[in-house]
Parts: C-alpha cells; structure tokens; sequence
C-alpha cells in the first residue's frame, strides 16, 4: 500500500493517518527496545518514534545504523504530542537509509572556532541557528519585493562593476571589495523629508513582517523581539550640528566636518528604542551628488538611518543635486574625471527635476533584526578579505 508523501510543516493535517516523511537525522537515541530520530526536512523538524516490535527486523537494523545527516524516508503514523519539537511525531512502521552518512561528520555537537564553521560554512548552514537565520533573510527580502511592488516601484538590475571613476583598456584590477546586497530606490519629485518617511515607513515595514512571519526563527535566535516590536513610524531625528555637541558631551572626540564613526553611531542610539536619522552631513563628508542646504550651504540634505542596539547605520540617504551647474562643479571639486560621469550629467541637462533615494545595507539589517554580533553569518556563503571558499 502507497501512502502520501508530506512535509513535516504539514503534519498538522494528517493526525491519525500514515504517512511518508523524508529528510536529514538531526538527533537519535536509543534505549533497547524503543527509539526516537530527530529529523529535519527544510519546513520543519520532526520526532519520529521507532519500536523495535511495531518495525521489521530489517527496520530496525537499518535504525541502529543510523547516523547524523544520515537521509532517511520514515513511514508511520501522525500523532499529535506538544512535547515533541513541532508538537507532532510519527510512529514508524517503516524506516528506510537512503543515504548513509559517515559517523565523521565534521561538527558536532561541541565547541568550533568561527574559523572552522566558515571552513564548513556548507554543513554549518544545515544547523538550526543558521537556518533560522537565512530564512529570517529570505523574508526580509521577500518583503523588500512586496514593499516596493505594492508601491508601484519598477525594479531595476543595475551593472556590478562600472567605470565611474575613470575608464581603462584592457586589463583591470579591483583591489578588494565586501559582497553585500543593497536595495537602492530612487524616487522623482521626492525631497529629503520625503525620503525620510519612505525610509522610515520601509524598515518599520520589514520589521513587522519578520515579527508576523518569522517568529519561531526569531526564538530560535532568542532574539528580543520586544525591542523589534517599538520599531513604528515616526523615528527620531537628529541634525547633525546637533549630534556633534551631543557626542562631545558623550566624550567623543569628533569635530564638526568629520564623518561618524561606529562608536559615534552606538553613542547617538544608546537614548533610544528605535532608528534614528542623522540629517543634513557637512558637505565635505558626503557624495558630490548630494543637494546643498539651502538653510546652510555648508550641508547637504542627506541623512544617515541608524539601528538601535549598537549596529550602526543601515540606510544612507539623500536629495540628489538636480542642478547641472552645481553637480558638474562639485565633480570638478572632488577631482574626478568629467568623461566619466558624462552619461550622470545628461540626467541633469536633459529635462532635470528634484529627486531623492537610498540605500539599504542587507546583510546589516538582517544582522540587527536577527541580533546577531557579525554579518558574516547573514549571508549563505560570505566572501571576506581571506575567504573565497567554501
């Protein structure tokens, strides 16, 4: 007799039927006549009970061989059980090995330096808190879609490498650069406050759907999710002449016309439960295609959006100069090639208009919803200034 084939996320609809389930042994015990397998299939994990006189001998003997990351189909009964992890288990009545895996298997359940677990980042990925931690990331980028789709945003796949600063033939070096993602929108006739609630609107957005959708993610992290639950609209903000004086009273050493550094970014958020903007950076401390102030020309409208916790700036933002004059003077200013921006300046000369956007640091907001100490763990294989594999 055949019996239906299910995910263990949807066992909760067959209580009282037999079964197949497939995936990955997680954890076995044994004492005598009675075992339990703990497995994992990409929806969920899953007690499976196994009773040396409910299996055939040949069942049971393929039990006793089984090892962790060991893959297996289990035939049995769905019993409701709020202990057991998911609270379903299945009662075997069938076990099969359909792939063996050597009782060497590289981590176990110990103590490893981060070293090794990236050596292995192809195994660590199958662990629960790294698993957890990609599907947290899944969803966050799931409802980076929705958030901009719903809006009637258009998406665009821009190059990965470009000639910005200045053009070469033939070969060409990069010295070094992180891999990270980053989500840029740009909107026509917004101004910086614009731009600031759109901000505000898209991270508080991103984090109420992780709460809605990835709670038990979220637990499994043992992340405070009391703090993610303040992160509403409208956010703090804070210009930056007024940040400087702030952190020199918070014993920083910065000076005004000085860019913020990761101690001062932990310093402005330590007063408060959610992001706050920095506003309005001196001049020299920003991109030339940022608008001057109009309120103090030594400023351009541009704001930085910095997580709570100590995590620093996860958006950088701006109004983008929409004078031809002005952007063409400021490329001259910052000593880079005219040729280069040539096709940045048709923009401006050819039916110009006020316009802002940012950018989103990915694997940095996963890193401060999930609460995680480094980024490395938020993406599924990193690339760092000494590690190209796995």
């Amino acid at each position: 007799m055949r019996f239906p084939f299910v995910r263990i996320s949807e066992l909760r609809r067959h209580v009282g039927q037999t079964v197949v389930v497939r995936g990955w042994v997680m954890h076995v015990r044994s004492s005598g006549k009675i075992g339990f397998a703990v497995l994992r299939d990409g929806s969920g994990t899953l007690q499976t009970v196994v009773a040396k006189n409910a299996v055939s001998a040949e069942a049971w003997e393929r039990f006793g061989a089984l090892t962790q990351e060991s893959a297996v189909q289990i035939t049995g009964e769905v019993r409701e059980d709020k202990r057991a992890p998911g609270g379903y288990e299945l009662g075997a009545s069938d076990l099969e090995l359909l792939g063996p895996s050597p009782i060497d298997y590289p981590i176990q359940p110990k103590e490893h330096g981060v070293d090794f677990l990236l050596d292995h980042r192809h195994l660590w990925i199958r662990s629960p808190r790294q698993a957890a931690i990609l599907r947290v990331r899944h969803e966050i980028e799931q409802a980076i879609h929705n958030f901009f789709y719903e809006r009637d945003f258009i998406r665009v796949d821009t190059p990965i490498l470009t000639a910005a600063i200045g053009e070469r033939s033939g070969l060409f070096s990069t010295e070094y650069f992180d891999e990270f993602w980053m989500i840029e929108p740009e909107v026509a006739f917004n101004d910086s406050n614009d731009n600031m609630r759109l901000q505000e609107d898209f991270v508080s957005y991103l984090v109420q759907r992780c709460l809605e959708r990835r709670r038990a993610e979220l637990d499994e992290l043992e992340r405070d999710t009391s703090k993610l639950e303040r992160v509403v609209p409208p956010f703090p903000r804070l210009e930056y002449s007024d940040a400087v004086p702030l952190l020199q009273g918070k014993g920083s050493a910065i000076q005004w016309g000085e860019d913020l550094g990761a101690e001062d970014e932990a310093l402005l958020v330590e007063d408060y439960d959610r992001p706050v903007f920095v506003c309005n950076y001196p001049k020299q401390a920003k991109a030339f295609y940022m608008k001057e102030n109009p309120a103090d020309p030594r400023t351009v409208l541009c704001d930085d959006l910095l997580a709570p916790e100590g995590y620093g700036e996860i958006i950088g933002g701006s109004q983008r100069e929409d004078d031809y004059d002005k952007v063409r003077r400021r490329i001259e200013e910052e000593g880079l090639p005219i040729d280069a921006y040539s096709w940045y300046l048709d923009l401006r000369k050819y039916g110009t208009f006020p316009h802002s956007g940012f950018g989103l640091g990915l694997e940095r907001t996963v890193a401060w919803i999930c609460g995680l100490a480094h980024i490395r763990e938020t993406i599924p294989f990193p690339r760092l200034m000494n590690r190209l594999r796995p």
